[in-house]
């Protein structure tokens, strides 16, 4: 009888009670309603006003990311172009995008970009960081001048760095003066040469963003470890690697994977460096600028483009997922 019991008991509290106690449980939470807008003089809002405040963010997520998003997807499976609806292909567009030559070299400049750019945005940030945070007369004024690139459009940062990059151009102009050239370095006309200069800019213009993460981070550093580590003995180096390092490792992870989706997603650089055509025979082209060539014009094919839009954004997605995992793995 003592386990029937125990077992009815058990039961009654898996399932809430029985009939009767849910009902009284019910009472209780009305009467306490009534008491609470009787004191407040306030209303008792219905379980639906959250939603209310909720609906124009969700309408908005809903119209201008998860639907495009949706319909991506849709278009990449079919033949569509810019001016006629197209028919189900399948995953042919998926194919066609693994046998083209095109999408391979987009893809290779994409993953080069992002191992060359990603490590210098995680580093030399944190470094301006370290020298800007001291508190010196002036230094704020140092802090704007870093962070100036960040807010200045990225097609006046792109036309500036033409002007400085182009065959006579300042750069050019300085080492022909010195003679340490005797032709102008192609900088924006040769395809590895406007990649490397792309990613100079990306950096150039990242590194204030990235920078005020980073002093974010190193304010929360506690004083008391340097403090303690100089007593010890240690210089600034062993300082930055044995303190600041290890105290600013989480924000190092997130730094690595927003500049690893912004570095997948550059457009403006290569397209304001080397034009239209992405460089010469569009060897500079990255996932973007090559989704821009395939699916504009009158005769854009967007299934095609939304294909490669997929592809680069599973790309994406893995490379997110992985700082993702490389974050709870410092966490633990």
């Amino acid at each position: 009888m003592t386990g029937a019991a125990g077992a009815a008991g058990e039961s009654r509290v898996r399932g809430g009670g029985t009939a009767r106690e849910r009902r009284r449980g019910t009472a209780r939470r009305r009467r306490a309603l009534r008491a609470m807008e009787a004191e407040t003089g306030l209303p008792h809002r219905a379980w639906w006003t959250p939603y209310l405040f909720l609906a124009p963010g969700l309408v908005m997520v809903t119209l201008f990311s998860l639907w495009p998003f949706v319909n991506t997807v849709v278009l990449s499976l079919t033949d569509a172009q810019i001016l006629r609806g197209g028919s189900f292909v399948g995953l042919d567009n998926y194919r066609r995008a693994f046998a083209d030559p095109d999408f391979w070299v987009a893809t290779g400049n994409s993953v080069l970009y992002l191992v060359v750019v990603v490590p210098c945005l995680v580093l030399l940030p944190l470094a301006l960081a370290v020298l800007v945070q001291a508190k010196i007369p002036g230094i704020g004024f140092f802090r704007s001048a870093f962070y100036t690139p960040v807010i200045a459009s990225a097609v006046v940062v792109g036309l500036m760095w033409q002007w400085v990059l182009r065959s006579d151009g300042l750069v050019n102009t300085v080492f022909r003066r010195l003679h340490l050239v005797s032709e102008p370095v192609p900088f924006l006309t040769d395809s590895a040469m406007l990649l490397v200069s792309a990613m100079i800019v990306t950096v150039w213009k990242g590194l204030g963003y990235y920078m005020v993460f980073y002093l974010a981070a190193l304010g929360n550093v506690p004083a008391t470890l340097h403090e303690a580590a100089s007593i010890d003995g240690a210089g600034p180096v062993r300082r930055f690697f044995s303190i600041t390092v290890p105290q600013v490792k989480p924000m190092m992870l997130l730094v690595g994977t927003l500049s690893a989706i912004s570095a997948l997603r550059v457009f403006t650089e290569i397209y304001i460096l080397g034009g239209e055509s992405g460089g010469p025979g569009g060897g500079a082209r990255t996932l973007p600028f090559l989704i821009r060539q395939v699916g504009l014009g009158f005769s854009g094919e967007t299934g095609y483009a939304s294909a490669i839009s997929i592809l680069l954004f599973l790309l994406t997605l893995v490379f997110s997922l992985l700082g993702r995992r490389l974050s709870k793995g410092d966490e633990r």
